[in-house]
C-alpha cells in the first residue's frame, strides 16, 4: 500500500508488522480500541541515520514538514514529587514547557526529562519515542494542531521506522488531553 504522506516505498498496517515495533508500541497496537481502527495506523520503514526531522524530511518528502510530529517526555516537579508526561507537537514547533506544560501539570517546575529517564520509562529508543505505547497512567498533552492534521508522522518506538496515524487518533489515547497552543 502507498503511504498517504511522504515518499516511502511501502506502508503496512501496524497490526500486520508488530514485530517491527518497540514492545510497548506493539502492545498498544494489539490492544487498540476506538473509533479509528488500528489498521489505519501505518508503519513505514526508514533509515535510522535519517531519523532526525530535517534529514528525514529532505530524504522522504518535503510535505512531511507540515505533517510530522515529535513526542517528547517532560518531567514536572512539585513538592519533591516528579510527574512524567508525554507532549505531542508538530515538528515545526516547540513544546511550551515553562508555560502551557507547567500549568497543565500543576507543577512548579517543568523541563525535558533526561534521555536515560525517557528511554527507561517508555521502553522506547531516544529519537523514536511515540505517544502510542506511553505508560497509560501518564498525562499525554496533544497540541490541537496535531489532532486536526489528517495524517501525522510520528516515531515507532525505535529510530528505524515511523508510524503514520490519523491525527484524531491521538486524542483517544490513554491520558490524552488536546491542548490549544502546546506547540509554539
Amino acid at each position: 500500500m502507498r503511504a498517504p504522506i511522504g515518499e516511502f516505498d511501502r506502508a503496512t498496517p501496524a497490526p500486520d508488522c508488530l514485530h517491527l515495533l518497540a514492545a510497548p508500541v506493539a502492545a498498544a497496537v494489539r490492544a487498540w480500541r476506538g473509533e479509528i481502527p488500528a489498521e489505519r495506523i501505518l508503519f513505514v520503514d526508514s533509515d535510522p541515520a535519517l531519523a532526525d526531522t530535517a534529514n528525514f524530511v529532505e530524504h522522504y518528502g518535503a510535505d512531511l514538514v507540515d505533517t510530522s510530529a515529535n513526542c517528547v517526555v517532560v518531567a514536572g516537579k512539585r513538592g519533591g514529587e516528579t510527574t512524567l508526561a508525554g507532549c505531542l507537537v508538530l515538528s515545526r514547533t516547540r513544546v511550551d514547557v515553562n508555560g502551557v506544560v507547567r500549568r497543565r501539570l500543576g507543577v512548579r517546575k517543568a523541563s525535558f526529562a533526561p534521555m536515560d529517564t525517557a528511554v527507561e520509562k517508555t521502553g522506547m529508543e531516544y529519537g523514536g519515542i511515540t505517544p502510542i505505547g506511553l505508560p497509560a497512567d501518564w498525562p499525554l498533552l496533544v497540541d490541537s494542531a496535531v489532532a486536526a492534521t489528517e495524517w501525522v508522522l510520528v516515531g515507532s518506538g525505535s529510530r528505524r521506522g515511523k508510524l503514520i496515524v490519523p491525527g484524531a487518533a491521538f486524542a483517544a489515547l490513554p491520558g490524552a488531553v488536546v491542548v490549544e497552543g502546546l506547540g509554539a
